[in-house]
């Protein structure tokens, strides 16, 4: 059994978030859950991501501040950065969570969040997921990054680290950047972008490209979160190590692969408008 999170929004209405999906929330009318008339908040103002042992909530605005509330206390979730997902937010275990803007909050009109764990005897609170958040017992300690599996970046990262998934030896060469562009095409069963891969140079370093620019944020959160020394030179198998110690990507997540909703889901993000 999933941990199982529901999302209230302030008219009441109630949606449960199955397991490795997300429900986006804001003003505009494309988010799966929308809260007219508040100007403090984005079209896309945030997004709760149901997890096997939780939710993660995050702010998917670079302009507009989004807050969490919990045991009295009101934490300011980080905005968005790197243009396409937010890497900071607020991590539950169990218990509920009020979520939205300032006025939304003192007016007592927030999201309410609320993850009922697999163990209902385990009393563990919310964790912000960014640098030097308390644990259980008090101590401090940087949690690990997390990557929203309703990404291109995680499709990328998944590709990337395939090949010592299934090879614990290690021995395995890591794919480059345009290997792993051919088989996020592969992947997302893009039979027409497969072929302009083959024969259009252009589109093939377009699409290069933009998994290098993927690889480069992977870098840069993985320095950021504290998992490799600050101005140390990166390599494709100290990144991909990084990866897989700290559990970023595991082996179920291999399963993905076979998933058909979460290859369409990927197959909207990677080509939807796609010149």
């Amino acid at each position: 059994m999933s941990a199982t999170t529901r999302v209230t929004g302030p008219s009441g209405r109630t949606i449960e978030v199955a397991e490795g999906t997300r429900l986006v929330f804001g003003r505009g009318a494309d988010a799966d859950l929308m809260l007219p008339g508040d100007r403090g908040l984005s079209r896309r103002a945030g997004v709760v991501t149901a997890l096997r042992d939780g939710a993660w909530v995050a702010n998917m605005s670079c302009t507009h501040a989004l807050y969490v509330e919990t045991d009295g206390h009101r934490i300011r979730l980080p905005r968005l950065r790197d243009g396409e997902e937010p890497t900071g937010g607020w991590f539950m275990r169990c218990g509920t969570a009020l979520v939205g803007s300032g006025a939304m909050l003192d007016d007592g009109q927030p999201l309410r969040v609320v993850v009922i764990p697999r163990e209902p005897d385990i009393d563990l609170r919310a964790e912000h997921s960014g640098p030097g958040v308390k644990g259980q017992k008090g101590d401090t300690t940087l949690l690990p990054l997390y990557l929203d599996p309703m990404t291109k970046l995680f499709l990328v990262a998944l590709l990337w680290c395939r090949p010592w998934l299934v090879d614990p030896s290690r021995t395995t060469p890591l794919p480059r950047t345009p290997e792993i562009a051919r088989a996020a095409l592969e992947v997302t069963d893009a039979s027409y972008e497969l072929e302009r891969f083959a024969t259009d140079p252009a589109f093939r370093d377009r699409l290069s490209a933009r998994v290098g620019e993927h690889i480069k944020v992977l870098r840069r959160k993985i320095i950021g979160r504290g998992l490799a020394r600050a101005g140390s030179r990166l390599s494709d198998e100290v990144v991909v190590g990084v990866l897989l110690e700290h559990e970023i990507i595991t082996l179920t997540d291999l399963a993905r692969l076979d998933d058909p909703v979460w290859c369409s889901r990927q197959e909207d993000l990677w080509w939807s408008g796609m010149p």
